[in-house]
């Protein structure tokens, strides 16, 4: 790391450009997934028992990414199918036998409002889950199940309410097993990996999340990571650079990149030198998917493009998934702060709100 580097990735340089304090809410992630289990356990379901054929979360951006993780995390536990829909229509399939989880932060997302009222008339089960706005209010006006999160903070850093808070409820229903367990595990691994690896407090050459955002510091960031399990991983990757970096990253997962782009490792040429790739790994994936990412990056790097390799941390299936994405979290703060920006706002998400609304 260049000496400039390590002068902006100084602590008090920090402070200066995070004008909104998001790396407090990074360090007290872990406080916040401790909070969201107390929420999913107190929260009163207003449906009895029910028999689900299938389960739906709708939701976009950070609302959305927790039902992603709970989707990667339950893939080979949930008997019942667990879909993730972004936009203002959903499938044909939701009838009255579907449990419908409807995620907004502010509560005014118009997709997520739009997919509410469709769920409703359909007449299937809702929760929904959000810090207020109409979609409380239509909640309570149709006696729907309603989970209130605190109120603000961007919604990308409600990641863990908006993943926690589904577990508890899904294993309250008796849908997937006890879950309490494994989330107080994952909470310890991110406290020990945040003290260790990754606060501005570790020397540098610890710091796992510095060292990875000074690599990746003008270039342009390709994510790969395993399909099961970890996907969600290498798409909250590339949304963090995008919302905090203020950067552009692509991402794929494996098997199916060995399959396609793999091959479009060969042109443009020119440009491999200003391309990073990041995969994420774990060593209980798929042994067969084990290998081919060994062979991937083989081959990446004889075409001269540098490969990092970040290593999920933790024992349990849950605490290796947040180790990753809370690891991916640290390097889009620190990256912004290589490129001078504050991480917090998103003013091209708020500008099209508005233009949105006026017409």
């Amino acid at each position: 790391m260049k000496g400039a580097e390590k002068q902006r990735l100084a602590l008090g340089n920090l402070k200066k450009l995070d004008k909104s304090d998001m790396l407090g809410l990074l360090l007290d992630f872990p406080g916040q997934c401790r909070a969201a289990l107390g929420i999913g356990e107190g929260a009163g379901i207003l449906f009895g028992r029910r028999d689900f054929s299938k389960i739906i979360f709708t939701g976009l951006g950070g609302s959305a990414i927790g039902a992603d993780l709970v989707r990667s995390y339950l893939y080979f536990e949930s008997s019942i199918p667990i879909v993730v829909s972004r936009d203002y229509e959903i499938p044909a399939f939701v009838d009255s036998s579907t449990l419908v989880f409807v995620a907004s932060y502010s509560g005014n997302t118009e997709e997520a409002l739009c997919a509410y009222k469709e769920a409703h008339k359909r007449g299937a089960t809702i929760i929904a889950v959000s810090s207020g706005g109409k979609l409380k209010e239509l909640a309570q006006g149709h006696n729907i199940t309603f989970i209130g999160i605190p109120q603000g903070i961007p919604p990308r850093c409600a990641f863990g309410y908006q993943s926690i808070i589904p577990l508890v409820i899904l294993a309250k229903l008796g849908l997937i097993k006890e879950q309490a367990a494994y989330i107080n595990q994952a909470i310890r691994a991110l406290e020990e990996l945040r003290d260790n690896a990754l606060s501005p407090k570790v020397s540098l050459k610890d710091n796992i999340a510095k060292a990875v955002a000074a690599k990746l510091y003008n270039k342009f960031t390709v994510i790969y990571s395993p399909s099961v399990h970890f996907d969600f991983c290498s798409i909250r990757m590339r949304a963090q650079i995008a919302e905090n970096s203020k950067a552009l990253a692509s991402s794929h997962v494996f098997p199916e990149m060995n399959h396609n782009e793999i091959v479009g490792w060969v042109n443009p040429k020119k440009l491999f030198k200003d391309f990073v790739v990041v995969m994420l790994r774990d060593k209980g994936v798929h042994p067969r998917v084990s290998l081919r990412m060994d062979i991937t990056r083989d081959i990446l790097k004889k075409e001269g493009v540098k490969v990092i390799e970040i290593r999920s941390r933790g024992e349990g299936l849950l605490s290796r998934i947040f180790s990753l994405c809370y690891t991916g979290d640290f390097i889009s703060y620190y990256l912004a702060v290589l490129y001078g920006i504050d991480p917090t706002p998103v003013e091209r998400v708020a500008y099209l709100k508005n233009e949105l609304a006026k017409r």
